[in-house]
């Protein structure tokens, strides 16, 4: 077989950049200095890519990661500071959306710069389930109208806690208040997370980190969707009847095995923002 990775000797500086950077330490040094593969490269590389992208000079090739498909760094288009720090605090959650919708295009142009979240392990195993039906939508809020009602007789201190009955009213009036009328729900599904674990036990290959693999993801892609100009909010009453009312799970229709790890809305915002609004003092505990 093919190495995992070789090294062209008439380019290579032998800085050892390579694998100073590796994750998983599979990269050594032979006596010349040239990068050179462990014993046990191939079945610990989690394909990352880290080795490709930073040799100053290209002479790492993976033979699972082509460097020429790998676009170079714009560093003429990287944030300044300034500019990082004005793009996440204008950043909204949007509940108010046009009566327009989202291009297919543009919604896999999202989920693509999504996959981009980092994982762990480079697992990378978000799944995407995507709405763009306003019946199918309509629909699926019905039935988490069905669920606080289900809640609310079986949970009443839970329901008030999360002002289900307010929900429930403005439902009956004609008001969405659980995707509010946006024209998309894009869902991040997966297999199920593992149980919350006893002390001292270490899991191999169980799906423990994916909570927050997913929620990651769904981060990247909320800030994607402002790039575009599209508004997003975390459509949490639904994420918490996905997983707990057997009605909803099965409209989802996700695989065997698998739950919701979020769901958001998109769609273009009605309103645009003025002003910067304020947000407490970090609290923060310094051991420096």
């Amino acid at each position: 077989m093919e190495e995992i990775f070789n090294i062209d000797t008439t380019t290579c500086t032998r800085d050892g950049i390579c694998a100073q950077v590796c994750p998983l330490d599979i990269i050594t040094l032979s006596k010349d200095g040239y990068p050179r593969p462990s014993f046990d490269a191939e079945a610990l590389c989690i394909r990352c890519g880290h080795c490709v992208a930073v040799c100053p000079t290209g002479s790492f090739n993976h033979r699972d990661m082509d460097r020429d498909q790998c676009p170079p760094i714009r560093r003429e288009v990287q944030f300044t500071a300034d500019q990082v720090e004005f793009f996440l605090r204008s950043r909204r959650s949007i509940r108010s959306y046009k009566d327009k919708p989202v291009s297919r295009e543009i919604l896999q142009k999202l989920i693509e710069i999504a996959r981009y979240a980092p994982s762990a392990h480079n697992d990378q195993k978000v799944e995407w389930l995507v709405f763009g039906n306003r019946k199918k939508l309509r629909a699926l809020a019905g039935i988490t109208v069905d669920w606080m009602r289900w809640v609310i007789e079986t949970m009443p201190e839970r329901a008030a806690e999360l002002h289900l009955e307010k929900r429930v009213t403005r439902w009956e009036h004609g008001v969405d208040g659980i995707l509010r009328d946006a024209p998309a729900l894009i869902l991040a599904h997966g297999e199920k997370a593992v149980p919350v674990l006893p002390p001292g036990y270490v899991p191999e290959m169980d799906n423990v980190a994916a909570p927050l693999d997913y929620a990651i993801a769904l981060t990247y892609l909320e800030l994607a969707a402002t790039g575009l100009g599209l508004g997003t909010c975390w459509a949490g009453y639904l994420y918490r009847a996905a997983n707990t009312f057997p009605p909803l799970h099965k409209a989802l229709c996700l695989p065997e095995g698998h739950q919701c790890f979020g769901a958001m809305m998109v769609g273009w915002p009605k309103f645009r923002y003025q002003l910067l609004p304020l947000r407490r003092a970090p609290a923060i505990t310094w051991r420096l």
